[in-house]
């Protein structure tokens, strides 16, 4: 498994994620500039150009049409995917950190940052499919805990939103009325704050990771913990493979500890880990800084990931991949 690698960011990779057929990967990086490229072969396409700030997340609209980024410049921008024209900007009291968009591509929740005297926020916004119609308007301002909340994405059928962050709680809302529904419980919980959080391809549950150095399986409606996967390093991100049982962890030390480790080796690895029975399956090493995003491609057959160093790695997996047996 040659891995592709893909420059175009000059800084650190916050986030990745690949079009529902798979063809296109967009990635987000703290350099201003949303990328897309040809998940094939990794060739670049093209860049988003007009943010002022890093870019902490993005979506794609089912049709490919439409992309949305969150950025620390306080706004987030919907874009033409196709032509990378900015169709519109919500600006915001504070950085634009997580935007996912809804069941049907026409509502977006878009998570803020805690700045000066505000609080975290979860704003939810309408998407017109004709950009001269769109509004800034919110739906619904959920006023969040304390800290950040570093992901927020819908439940089934757009009737709940999801959120995690820095206090390691995850929050069910109801998202017609902004009432808090399910917290996570505190035993089972995560014990650090929770970086990545990434649903399933039917949306029955969702997997999260934290830096308390471990990814939980959730069930989406109950908020039951499943499984737990323990690692040594603090998880940065998650994601899990539509076609096998497998969860892909990645992460890396914190910072203090950077200096100890021989960066020339590119020890920063992808975990894979069996989704059923908790056990480590292998690992695909590369990175030569922490690894922040992970994605899978929709097929199962491959992934990417994003790292400190600036790099997305592109990989395709081998056939013998396809038959592992613990």
């Amino acid at each position: 498994m040659r891995p592709i690698l893909m420059k175009g960011h000059e800084r650190p990779l916050t986030f990745l994620k690949y079009n529902r057929d798979g063809d296109l990967l967009f990635s987000c990086a703290k350099d201003h500039t949303p990328t897309v490229w040809f998940a094939d072969n990794g060739e670049r396409l093209g860049t988003y150009r007009g943010h002022n700030g890093a870019v902490w997340s993005c979506d794609v609209s089912r049709d490919s049409t439409l992309l949305i980024t969150g950025s620390a410049d306080q706004t987030a921008k919907l874009w033409n995917v196709q032509t990378g024209t900015q169709l519109y900007t919500f600006n915001f009291d504070s950085p634009a950190r997580s935007v996912d968009l809804g069941v049907g591509d026409k509502l977006v929740v878009i998570t803020t940052d805690p700045f000066m005297e505000l609080t975290s926020a979860i704003h939810v916004k309408r998407i017109s499919h004709d950009p001269s119609n769109q509004t800034g308007e919110s739906v619904l301002i959920l006023k969040g805990p304390q800290g950040r909340i570093n992901r927020a994405v819908w439940g089934p059928l757009n009737r709940t939103i999801i959120s995690a962050g820095e206090d390691a709680v995850i929050r069910i809302w109801d998202s017609e009325t902004g009432k808090l529904l399910k917290e996570s419980d505190k035993e089972t919980g995560h014990k650090k704050a929770i970086t990545s959080l990434v649903k399933s391809p039917d949306g029955s549950h969702f997997l999260t990771g934290s830096l308390d150095k471990s990814a939980k399986l959730w069930d989406t409606r109950t908020l039951t913990l499943i499984k737990t996967y323990v690692t040594e390093r603090p998880v940065n991100a998650v994601t899990m493979s539509p076609l096998l049982d497998h969860v892909v962890l990645g992460g890396g030390q914190d910072a203090s500890a950077v200096t100890t480790t021989d960066h020339r080796a590119g020890k920063f690895e992808a975990k894979f880990f069996d989704r059923i029975l908790q056990q480590e399956i292998g690992g695909v090493k590369g990175h030569f800084g922490p690894i922040n995003a992970l994605a899978f491609n929709p097929d199962g057959k491959s992934f990417s990931s994003g790292g400190e160093d600036g790099y997305v790695r592109l990989h395709h997996f081998d056939p013998d991949y396809f038959n592992i047996k613990i």
